[in-house]
């Protein structure tokens, strides 16, 4: 397995140079285009690594299906599903022109940035920074990482450049969607997205959405497996942005991408990919991490399909 992993990646090396790292938010153009790691771990509790797979990134928008987990545990699924929707939007994960109809919980999914803007307000607690502290806990206990923190640099870039993220909370505000503070909102969205990990934290997290909410270590059941099978569907669809379509033809698992560039990856019931490779496309997907996926997909009869 080892050897199939430096060999893809060794295959997808060149890819790095096809994409680009994000600069919108300028602590990311900090990043080196050419990193390349990929950490699995699979059900039998054997796990292989290669490449930059110690090196630190933050999570971005892979923390959305943990933002949604977190929600569902709080709420449960009826007032999740009565707050956001849970279809495709087929734009950017930052469109502000989601629908030309006044806008409805119906017209967003969890994996765009309004939609996990609405749903950090689902997250419980008395001030926002116990609802980002319980998210951070709760990242800690899927990957198994007590030491998992916030990137405070990347997060202060992203609250000083978020104008974008700004507008989109206004947007859901005028629409009666948000009814807290919309800086105290953004200011746990944002700290939630420079949340720092590696490869080998993403497949932790990802096994366990593999393992139907079962961590591998202690067997300890982390959430309900009907909130795996929720989480994971929605990953299929929505994971990869506007690109999942596309996504789902070429590797055919759930995943979930950030412009840190990071993706995780989980392989139901066998196993769970951490990638980083932070140069991407034009819709914010890792373009060498999509390539490794897709080949060892093909390779070991991944795809779900």
């Amino acid at each position: 397995m080892e050897e199939l992993l430096d060999a893809l990646l060794r295959e997808c090396q060149p890819y790095t140079a096809h994409g680009k790292v994000a600069t919108y938010i300028p602590e990311l153009a900090k990043g080196d285009p050419s990193d390349l790691g990929i950490y699995v771990l699979r059900s039998d509790g054997r796990h292989y690594q290669a490449g930059s797979y110690r090196k630190h990134f933050t999570i971005q928008s892979v923390v959305k299906p943990i933002l949604l987990l977190l929600a569902l545990l709080d709420n449960g699924e009826e007032v999740v599903r009565a707050k956001v929707g849970v279809e495709a939007t087929g734009k950017p994960f930052d469109a502000i022109n989601v629908t030309d109809s006044p806008l409805l919980s119906a017209h967003l999914n969890p994996m765009v940035n309004m939609g996990a803007i609405a749903i950090c307000t689902l997250i419980h607690g008395s001030s926002y920074e116990e609802r980002f502290q319980r998210l951070l806990n709760f990242t800690r206990q899927l990957a198994g990482n007590p030491e998992i923190d916030l990137d405070e640099a990347v997060y202060l870039s992203e609250k000083r450049t978020g104008s974008k993220n700004r507008a989109l909370a206004f947007l859901l505000k005028s629409y009666g969607m948000l009814e807290d503070g919309v800086e105290e909102v953004l200011d746990c969205y944002f700290k939630a997205c420079s949340i720092r990990v590696n490869s080998k934290d993403l497949a932790n997290i990802a096994f366990v959405l593999a393992n139907h909410g079962k961590a591998l270590q202690s067997d300890e059941q982390l959430f309900p497996p009907e909130y795996a099978r929720y989480v994971n569907a929605i990953m299929m669809t929505c994971g990869m942005y506007d690109g999942s379509g596309d996504f789902a033809i070429r590797v055919g698992i759930p995943a979930k991408s950030g412009v840190g560039g990071g993706i995780m990856g989980v392989v139901p019931t066998r196993m769970g990919v951490g990638i980083f490779a932070p140069a991407l496309d034009e819709k914010g997907n890792s373009v060498a991490g999509i390539q490794v996926l897709e080949r060892l997909s093909r390779r070991m009869y991944l795809s779900i399909f």
